[in-house]
């Protein structure tokens, strides 16, 4: 069981600022930015971003969409949006997750 499940089962407290009855959204304990939420869904049978869009593109749709919600409730509606796929590549819970990233992000990074 991820710590992703087991915060959608309340059994890890987080800091919730979405919820629906596919998604979740907290913000990160390890913020990058000022503005750093984790959108997840609370599915778990897909380990990175390329099996959800194989697997069920409506719900990467979603993710795409409350990213996009959450950036203009919680920033200016500017925001990145990284889904990190793979050890190589940074992740560490393997249960796709999308960093939503905003306010006074470092100016010359991956543009």
């Amino acid at each position: 069981m991820s710590i992703f499940n087991r915060i959608v089962a309340r059994e890890i407290p987080a800091d919730i600022v979405f919820e629906s009855d596919t998604l979740i959204a907290f913000r990160d304990i390890a913020p990058q930015a000022p503005v750093h939420l984790l959108v997840v869904p609370k599915r778990d049978d897909f380990a990175n971003v390329s099996e959800l869009a194989a697997g069920d593109p409506d719900l990467l749709a979603e993710i795409v969409a409350t990213a996009n919600a959450l950036a203009k409730e919680y920033a200016d509606g500017d925001f990145r949006l990284v889904f990190n796929s793979g050890a190589g590549a940074g992740q560490t819970v393997f249960h796709v997750h999308a960093h939503v990233l905003a306010g006074g992000l470092a100016e010359g990074t991956l543009a």
